[in-house]
């Protein structure tokens, strides 16, 4: 038999009923998701109508007292002074310039708190797997200690023992000349320009780690080869800083009379806040490093030592990158306590946000437009904290084991 001649096979009667039941599913699948779409709607509307409702309320209410409202104030003159600022700053600058100084005092903190408070907690953490029994009660004790003390006491604390435990600034701690620590604070030497040096240490900072991570990612995990970009541009940064200091000169701080002259001045707030925001938040973050290597299997250490892997090999190698799988998360919600907790600032008398916030409620009145700006800049700085965790995050995640 020939193919022009071979019976043509019968078409199945099971193709359309199972056409038929996908459209029903489909159409069964969008009325579910246009019933959902209604119901989230109708919740919004309803949320905006009553936030609309107690904007009104609010309104009147302050037109009824003769209370200014509305945002028209952050235009105009501050009427105070901010003792220290990363930008210059002055009483008959803008409100909203006040914010902005103190929204960068803040970040100062905080970044300065987040790299200190991660290192002295991986040390710690890493101090209470120790098997020597003294290191490892040291550990214990850290965390402990501060971990349980609430972090205002240790913050009163901290400026009580700087401001009337350390010499006045004519009898300041001398460290060779390089740095000098008093009831002023911390003053410590920098390169003549300063601002191009760090400038330029901070460009050469983020292309150091950004090479050395892509040279080694293909030879160890993501992860290390990161960690270890990271160290290096530190050291090259840092070196580029001494070339500047060495090339340029120094301004080293110097006592001059009553005061102290040349360098750069740490002030005695911004030392109790950072030491405090540091050791408050290292012990949680070495539980956290604590747990993290206790969940990764004892056999992985022994696969490292049996490869010929030294145990600080091992460590950096096997165990450490894989427990930050699971150490990220809960890092993410330290950096973001860490900048809320930064807020209690004021009651040492830094000028962050809150206490900037504080004195324009006093020159301007307005409380509850203030408290909603103070609200939506703490609210914007977690979220980028938390976009960027969760990146990291989702980059480890998806690193090959």
């Amino acid at each position: 038999m020939t193919m022009a001649q071979a019976p043509a096979f019968p078409q199945s009667t099971e193709t359309a009923p199972v056409v038929a039941g996908d459209a029903a599913y489909r159409r069964r699948e969008a009325a579910r998701r246009l019933k959902e779409w209604a119901l989230q709607g109708a919740l919004a509307l309803a949320l905006l109508a009553a936030l609309a409702f107690l904007a009104g309320n609010v309104g009147e209410n302050l037109a009824a007292r003769n209370i200014r409202s509305g945002f028209d104030f952050l235009h105009g003159a501050a009427g105070f002074d901010i003792g220290e600022s990363l930008i210059a700053f002055s009483s008959s600058d803008t409100v909203l310039k006040a914010f902005a100084a103190g929204v960068l005092n803040t970040l100062r903190v905080a970044v300065f708190s987040v790299i200190s408070a991660t290192i002295l907690g991986v040390v710690v953490g890493l101090m209470r797997l120790a098997r020597h029994p003294i290191i490892r009660a040291l550990g214990t004790a850290h965390v402990e200690v501060y971990r349980n003390i609430p972090l205002i006491i240790q913050l009163l604390a901290l400026y009580l023992l700087i401001t009337e435990l350390l010499p006045v600034s004519t009898d300041a701690l001398t460290a060779g000349g390089w740095a000098l620590l008093s009831k002023a604070g911390l003053q410590i030497a920098v390169p003549e320009s300063a601002g191009l040096a760090l400038l330029a240490a901070a460009i050469v900072f983020a292309l150091t780690a950004l090479l050395v991570r892509e040279r080694y990612r293909r030879r160890v995990t993501d992860l290390v080869a990161t960690l270890a970009g990271f160290w290096i541009g530190i050291a090259a940064a840092l070196l580029v800083w001494l070339l500047f200091g060495a090339a340029g000169g120094w301004s080293k701080p110097h006592i001059d009379g009553f005061a102290i002259e040349g360098g750069a001045s740490l002030s005695p707030e911004f030392l109790a806040l950072w030491l405090g925001l540091t050791l408050f938040t290292s012990a949680s973050i070495a539980e956290i490093v604590r747990a993290g290597v206790l969940a990764v299997s004892v056999n992985q250490w022994h696969a490292g030592l049996a490869l010929g892997m030294s145990k600080v090999q091992t460590v950096s190698y096997i165990v450490f990158p894989q427990s930050m799988r699971l150490a990220i998360p809960p890092l993410a919600s330290q950096y973001m306590n860490l900048t809320k907790n930064s807020s209690l600032a004021v009651v040492i008398g830094y000028p962050d946000f809150v206490a900037v916030g504080n004195a324009s409620i006093n020159v301007t009145g307005q409380a509850i437009e203030i408290i909603c700006v103070v609200m939506a800049v703490y609210l914007v700085l977690n979220l980028i904290i938390a976009l960027a965790m969760n990146a990291l995050n989702a980059r480890i995640l998806r690193a090959p084991r």
